[in-house]
């Protein structure tokens, strides 16, 4: 088994922040303010945090704020729409419940009702979609088990049922997919990870095998993890290969919350006042 090519992601994250002109750059620009977050929590749970100008990055931060109300974006039946145009779906519920809960205003909105919504879009095989009868989904149940643990509520999932369907995400490669008959994929190493932390059913997969594929899915000469061995790299794929690592213990990098995405010392710090040792 290879080893994390921990220098090399660094100084890949970082050529990709220089390259605000290029092609790439100019067509993914919806995605940028994605990509910070995906690049410096990155950098973080490599402890490389300091290889980036913090003011910098909250100033351009800042000028992204948009003057809206995440309180306004809740519906009658306890969803919440994704912007003034109205789309529905449990991603926006996770969204906004997240960031209330970190901006310590979750008793802003009606808890009670969103939770009865997320639960109202429980399938079947134990899993959870994006509205009331789709699909489940691994990305979608992370949203929702990641909401219900941020509000106290995973007493509402049937934790055997649905961690049945999440270990069986994983492939003979040992990497993890989003559906069944899907090819596995590196940012479900983090959807799926996360969601058997979350309901305390992590060891129902083979821990070594994710390892390995992800380690496979480096490029360890120039840096950046892809969705597959030997695709292209992108910085998506970069952090959550990087965060299911951190998820499975894997040596010298950061411990990560598996209800937030961010790393524990930051969650610790936000709601306790202190870094985690």
């Amino acid at each position: 088994m290879g080893e994390l090519a921990g220098d090399k992601h660094v100084k890949y994250i970082l050529s990709v922040e220089k390259k605000k002109d290029s092609f790439e750059s100019v067509v993914m620009e919806h995605l940028r303010l994605n990509g910070a977050y995906w690049g410096l929590t990155t950098l973080d749970l490599l402890g490389k945090l300091d290889t980036v100008d913090s003011n910098e990055v909250v100033s351009w931060i800042l000028q992204c704020q948009h003057e809206s109300d995440i309180r306004a974006l809740q519906n009658e039946d306890g969803s919440f729409s994704g912007d003034i145009w109205g789309e529905v779906d449990t991603r926006f519920s996770y969204c906004a419940i997240c960031c209330l809960a970190i901006l310590k205003r979750l008793d802003s909105i009606n808890v009670e009702k969103a939770v009865r919504y997320i639960v109202s879009c429980k399938t079947l095989d134990g899993g959870f979609g994006c509205t009331p009868g789709a699909e489940s989904h691994a990305g979608q149940i992370f949203c929702c088990v990641g909401a219900l643990a941020i509000t106290g509520s995973l007493h509402h999932i049937d934790k055997d049922l649905l961690g049945w369907w999440l270990c069986e995400r994983q492939v003979k490669s040992g990497g993890l997919n989003g559906r069944p008959e899907k090819l596995a994929d590196v940012c479900y190493s983090w959807w799926v990870l996360s969601s058997l932390i979350m309901i305390d059913r992590v060891h129902w997969i083979d821990k070594e095998k994710l390892i390995k594929f992800i380690l496979d899915c480096q490029d360890t000469e120039n840096g950046g993890i892809s969705d597959r061995p030997d695709d292209a790299v992108d910085i998506f794929h970069t952090y959550f290969g990087v965060a299911g690592l951190s998820l499975l213990e894997y040596p010298g990098l950061k411990a990560t919350d598996p209800a937030y995405a961010l790393p524990v010392d930051v969650v610790n710090r936000i709601f306790f006042g202190r870094c985690s040792t």
